[in-house]
């Protein structure tokens, strides 16, 4: 090989060592540039992973949330359930105690405990004295008949009249009459247990009555006699008018201490 040949191999040897040489700063370039930007994508990604969660906020009743509102669900009343009176009812007699549970317990079958509240036998309570001797007992005071606390209506109405013993409401043509709010307060007062820090009601049996003419049988004026003038059912006392000395004279007594003459 001649020496022309050598210089110019040797000269494209160089030339392709130059263009690799200036060809790699720009890749170690590109290379620093794509790991940077990734780091600091890495950074800026970062405080977002730490943040804490917002708790969501709970809809409150009645507040609008957008174009939905919160719905209150409300229970529904019905009327009848209210509207209740006392009303009367005519029963077999000597049964009523007996009915009164009956139609307790058909009501508790039928599912109609929301229009019934009481059921009662009118009573009220009466002191004997028997021997000196006081005993309370519950006296009737209307035999054969009941009161109920009660809304009329188709179901309650037919209820009342199929249950053995009962007759029928008491009212005009058929159609049950409500109780007047003065008989509700004689004949229910009477019969219910008193509120507490209330005085119950008693009434004492006295078989006597005004202008029965009396022997007093205990006492300063035994064996007197005279005629009944004042009768206290509550305190059971009884003032007789008796002679003494050509005198009439106003004596108060317990009315055990006294018989029919």
């Amino acid at each position: 090989m001649n020496e022309s040949a050598v210089n110019e191999s040797a000269e494209e040897d160089a030339g392709e060592e130059d263009v690799a040489a200036a060809e790699e700063p720009s890749g170690q370039d590109e290379s620093s540039s794509d790991e940077s930007g990734s780091s600091e994508a890495e950074a800026d990604e970062e405080p977002e992973a730490e943040s804490e969660p917002v708790a969501e906020a709970k809809p409150v009743a009645g507040e609008k949330r957008g174009p939905v509102e919160a719905y209150v669900e409300e229970e529904e009343v019905d009327e009848n359930a209210a509207d209740k009176e006392w009303y009367i009812l005519k029963v077999q007699s000597n049964r009523e105690k007996s009915i009164c549970a009956n139609l307790l317990r058909r009501v508790k079958m039928a599912g109609l405990e929301d229009y019934f509240d009481e059921i009662l036998v009118p009573t009220e309570d009466l002191v004997e004295y028997k021997n000196g001797k006081k005993k309370v007992t519950k006296q009737k005071l209307y035999p054969g008949y009941i009161v109920v606390h009660m809304a009329i209506n188709d179901d309650t109405w037919f209820l009342v009249r199929e249950t053995g013993g009962i007759g029928d409401f008491t009212g005009a043509g058929g159609k049950p009459v409500p109780m007047l709010p003065h008989e509700v307060d004689r004949i229910v007062k009477k019969t219910r247990k008193p509120d507490e820090g209330e005085q119950e009601e008693v009434k004492t049996n006295i078989r006597f009555k005004i202008g029965d003419h009396v022997r007093i049988t205990e006492g300063t004026f035994e064996n007197f006699e005279g005629d009944v003038e004042v009768i206290d059912e509550t305190n059971g006392r009884v003032t007789v008018m008796i002679n003494i000395f050509g005198r009439t004279t106003p004596v108060e007594m317990e009315h055990w201490q006294m018989e029919p003459v």
